[in-house]
């Protein structure tokens, strides 16, 4: 069976131990040199950011999120041994580790190393499908004639690269197709690497609940659940039509992963879904005016990424989450897409002022989703609105304003509310 070390990247017959270097750092399988779908996950990322940037942090729980009226965005390992998790309200994620440095994100920071380890994979293939900034399907397939080595050996050495050149690590999953490369890379995090091949997938499967399945929200969960599906075998047991039937074009993909096939491939062009912003209080609100002002500075943000993006949207949508954590969202469908900070705050207001309950709540975001290119954007003029159109001249004028003198340089009054 071949085996590959992660420290001195020698490639070797099974063994406990390199040949080489004698590091146990070691992974082995049957097809480990054939296989080329590949999942990168950084570990931690935001909080190992901080660490790296702070060595003062090294050997404290750190958590990456807002303020105690927040949320967790991640957290490092220290402090998931206490219990944190990502998503966790940040006063509950204190409780279990009262001890942890809470750090507010840096997200223009987070971007900016995020681009130098996608620079990385992309010395090794040019078919690399970022999914956020830190975890990235890579598909290696072909690179070894070019690289002179077997795609897992690439990927130890990007592993190795990350380390040294950048300060951080990530885990590798490394299978025959993206379903099974995404679970693969979170099965020995931090700094793994696992592979699960093709003679070895019906026996990775087995008995693993379907929760593994991303993409698999609580709504799905429930919907699984109601039908007596909870592991993979359970899901294996139906026929292809009833499953059709009962869950509609999503049981044509359950059907196929429960036999672990997934024919998508890595697509480096793979359209964004929607751009949203949110805050949460560090009390909650029910004033309708300091709403307002809210939801205006989250238009801003959205428009601001999409400008920068060069896509446009033809839904705006609001959410607003109560102090007991359900949440209400709204959702209104354009004639024609926008990427126009004026228009997504007068969508999303009017969508607020639909709102019945005065509240009091604790977050509110606004969405802007089934994107496409600019070009489509914002051609029609609002025959309702005769003053759109000026107003979204002054907003470009604004815009240019802003990119040369600094985003302080115009602020609208109504950002002050």
């Amino acid at each position: 069976m071949p085996s590959l070390c992660r420290d001195c990247l020698t490639i070797f017959e099974t063994g406990t131990r390199c040949p080489g270097c004698r590091s146990p750092r070691i992974v082995s399988d049957p097809e480990l040199l054939d296989l080329s779908v590949a999942h990168m996950d950084c570990d931690a990322f935001y909080a190992s950011v901080e660490k790296r940037d702070d060595p003062a942090l090294r050997d404290r729980p750190v958590i990456v999120g807002g303020a105690r009226r927040g949320v967790v965005s991640t957290c490092c390992y220290l402090a998931r041994i206490k219990g944190v998790r990502s998503a966790m309200p940040m006063f509950q994620a204190l409780k279990l580790c009262p001890e942890a440095v809470v750090i507010k994100p840096r997200g223009s920071h987070y971007a900016a190393v995020s681009r130098q380890i996608r620079a990385l994979m992309d010395a090794l293939t040019p078919i690399v499908e970022p999914l956020s900034l830190d975890e990235a399907f890579l598909d290696l397939a072909g690179t070894a004639r070019l690289h002179h080595a077997a795609p897992a050996v690439l990927l130890a050495r990007l592993q190795k690269r990350m380390e040294t050149e950048l300060g951080l690590t990530g885990s590798v999953g490394l299978s025959h197709n993206k379903f099974l490369a995404k679970i693969a890379s979170d099965l020995d995090k931090p700094r793994g690497f696992s592979v699960i091949g093709r003679a070895a997938t019906a026996a990775f499967l087995k008995g693993k609940p379907v929760r593994m399945i991303w993409g698999v929200g609580a709504a799905t969960q429930a919907q699984l659940d109601a039908a007596g599906i909870r592991s993979f075998d359970d899901l294996a047991r139906w026929e292809r039509k009833d499953l059709l039937h009962r869950f509609g074009q999503i049981g044509e993909r359950l059907w196929h992963l429960a036999r672990g096939e997934d024919r998508r491939r890595v697509n480096p062009n793979e359209p964004m879904k929607s751009i949203s912003a949110e805050t949460t209080f560090d009390e909650d609100i029910s004033d309708r005016e300091l709403l307002d002002g809210h939801v205006w500075r989250l238009a801003e943000r959205v428009s601001d990424r999409a400008k920068a993006k060069d896509l446009a949207g033809r839904t705006v949508t609001l959410k607003l989450r109560r102090a007991d954590f359900s949440t209400i969202t709204r959702r209104h469908a354009l004639r024609e897409p926008t990427q126009i900070a004026d228009r997504l705050y007068r969508e999303a207001a009017a969508l607020l002022s639909q709102v019945p309950e005065r509240g009091a709540f604790r977050l509110v975001g606004v969405g802007l989703s089934d994107i496409c290119a600019a070009a489509a954007a914002d051609l029609t003029p609002d025959l309702l609105d005769p003053a759109a159109a000026r107003r979204a001249v002054a907003e470009r004028a604004t815009d240019a304003i802003r990119a040369r003198f600094g985003p302080q340089a115009i602020v609208k009054g109504r950002t002050l509310r």
